[in-house]
């Protein structure tokens, strides 16, 4: 861990980034809300939306691209060099959940259910007896799409009680098809009935839609947690916690023509599944977006050979803290704590991406920050995570770190994490940027 004082000495963000946090997991309650939530801080910062399918041109400023639940925005110096090396922070929109199958209209002894899929390595217990929401996009046929977020207690899925299985304390078994099915009310199953009730809700009629990409959330409001208030407990903080970290200190750069970087955040859809998608980080849009940017400023392959070649990514996600309830699932000598700074995470078998060049290059920018870090490793009995990071080195060529923000309760409905965390990590990532 680094000797710097526990609150950052320089860099724009302080206890207020937090407070704008929980607004943002609020108005973020899908990969497509957590887009839409990020190009607005974005725009209000004087960036400006590219399309893929036009040509793009060389000048300077802020620019971003949108793809389904996954945005890439950059800044570009003034008088950038088209072999000018980026330096990025990657994250990812998408958290584990329950998400609308194609038929979501089921019951059964007189309850009115939603048929959901389990999406990624959801904690399945912390999803029951809670107000769940339902919120994502719906397709209609003209071929746009049309968010919608019915942010108030519309579903829940009820547990089973104590009285009918009595050794439920003793270790709850949950069958992934037969007990996650949330109800939504009473009475007789009509096909349509959930699709009409969400088209009212973003204001279109059921019959122009074609397509929906929806999922279950919490509704429970993010909230500082403890005697003093040092706890934040929200959900989707793995990883909206990067997502917005990465906005504000990208955005914090606009108009810093003096970069000798072009910084760059890249937010992916999918992690959580593996990130084979064309929104994911194992598919193109990155790389595209990289190299259209070089291209764009008259460059050649060449320059972009070079550009990539001097590039850096922070693969910045969430990581555990100790657990103060299972310490000895830890490696005994990591315990991140929280409110410790941002974590280096590292794996030797590449779960993490981390080596010894990008552990300097994130302890120097920490050092300029003035914010503390820790370092993370799992121990050797438990099987490792993965993020990002490996697949960015692998895919594109780039020098990828592995960072976060410890948090407890990793894959619940509603996570744990320091109230001082958020910021510490989003003015480290601007020193990153700023090179």
């Amino acid at each position: 861990m680094s000797s710097a004082a526990s609150r950052p000495t320089a860099g724009p963000f302080d206890r207020g980034h937090t407070d704008d946090l929980m607004a943002f997991l609020t108005a973020s309650p899908s990969p497509y809300h957590a887009v839409a939530s990020a190009a607005e801080r974005l725009e209000k910062a004087g960036f400006r939306r590219v399309e893929e399918t036009a040509a793009w041109d060389g000048t300077s400023g802020g620019k971003y691209v949108i793809r389904g639940g996954a945005i890439i925005a950059w800044y570009v110096p003034e008088g950038a060099a088209a072999h000018t090396p980026y330096r990025i922070v990657g994250a990812h929109t998408d958290s584990p959940n329950l998400r609308v199958k194609p038929q979501p209209d089921m019951g059964a002894q007189g309850w009115r259910q939603i048929a959901v899929e389990i999406y990624g390595g959801t904690l399945l217990n912390t999803w029951l007896d809670r107000d769940l929401g339902l919120a994502g996009r719906l397709t209609l046929r003209d071929g746009s799409h049309r968010l919608v977020n019915v942010d108030r207690p519309l579903l829940r899925v009820p547990q089973l009680a104590i009285h009918l299985d009595r050794q439920v304390n003793d270790g709850l078994k949950l069958d992934r098809q037969r007990h996650m099915q949330p109800v939504w009310g009473i009475g007789q199953v009509h096909e349509g009935d959930l699709i009409e009730f969400v088209a009212a809700e973003a204001g279109v009629d059921a019959e122009d839609v074609s397509g929906w990409d929806l999922m279950v959330h919490a509704v429970e409001a993010p909230a500082y947690l403890g005697r003093d208030q040092e706890l934040l407990a929200g959900p989707r903080m793995d990883n909206l916690v990067s997502v917005h970290a990465g906005v504000a200190a990208l955005s914090s750069l606009a108009g810093r023509d003096d970069l000798p970087y072009i910084p760059v955040l890249a937010a992916f859809d999918h992690e959580e599944n593996g990130s084979e998608a064309d929104t994911g980080a194992q598919g193109p849009l990155l790389g595209n977006v990289l190299e259209r940017s070089v291209y764009a400023r008259g460059g050649s392959y060449e320059d972009r050979a070079r550009a990539f070649a001097g590039t850096v990514c922070l693969s910045s996600d969430t990581g555990h803290a100790v657990h103060p309830n299972y310490a000895e699932r830890h490696d005994p000598t990591h315990h991140p704590r929280v409110n410790g700074g941002p974590i280096l995470k590292v794996n030797v078998n590449q779960r993490y991406a981390t080596d010894g060049s990008g552990r300097a290059v994130f302890a120097a920018a920490c050092e300029k920050a003035g914010v503390p870090w820790q370092s993370f490793v799992s121990s050797n009995d438990m099987p490792c995570g993965t993020t990002i990071g490996p697949i960015t080195a692998a895919r594109h060529g780039i020098s990828t770190v592995d960072i976060g923000v410890a948090i407890l309760s990793m894959h619940s409905a509603r996570e744990l994490c320091g109230a001082d965390d958020p910021y510490l990590l989003a003015n480290a990532l601007v020193a990153f940027l700023e090179g």
